[in-house]
C-alpha cells in the first residue's frame, strides 16, 4: 500500500511554519490528542460486558497452563535432585559439644 503526501498538515500553524515556543507545541499537542479522542468508539455495555469475560476467562486459562507447568517441573526437579521435605532444618551439635558459647 503507498502513501501520498497530505495536503493538509494538520501539526502545523495559520502561516505554514513549526508552531512557535513551548505553548505553542503544547497547545498544538493537546488539539492532536482531542482530535484523536473524537475519533474513539466507545463499545456499548453488551459489548464491554463480553470482553471483559473473555479477557478473565483467557486469564483463567493462562493459570491453569503455568499452574501445569509448575507441578510438572517441580515434580521433575523432586525426582532430579531429591526431595528435601520443605525448608531444611538446623543440625543439632554433637553431644559433648557448647556450640560455641564460652565461659
Amino acid at each position: 500500500m503507498s502513501q501520498s503526501p497530505s495536503t493538509h498538515d494538520q501539526g502545523s500553524t495559520p502561516a505554514g511554519g513549526d508552531p512557535k515556543g513551548p505553548f505553542g507545541k503544547l497547545w498544538l499537542f493537546l488539539r492532536q490528542v482531542i482530535d484523536e479522542l473524537r475519533k474513539v468508539v466507545v463499545p456499548t455495555r453488551r459489548e464491554l460486558t463480553n470482553y471483559t469475560l473473555v479477557v478473565l476467562v483467557f486469564v483463567v486459562i493462562v493459570i491453569g497452563i503455568v499452574t501445569g507447568f509448575d507441578a510438572i517441573f517441580s515434580r521433575g526437579a523432586e525426582a532430579l535432585f531429591g526431595s528435601t521435605g520443605g525448608v531444611e532444618q538446623p543440625v543439632e551439635p554433637p553431644a559433648g559439644v557448647d556450640g560455641g558459647a564460652e565461659d
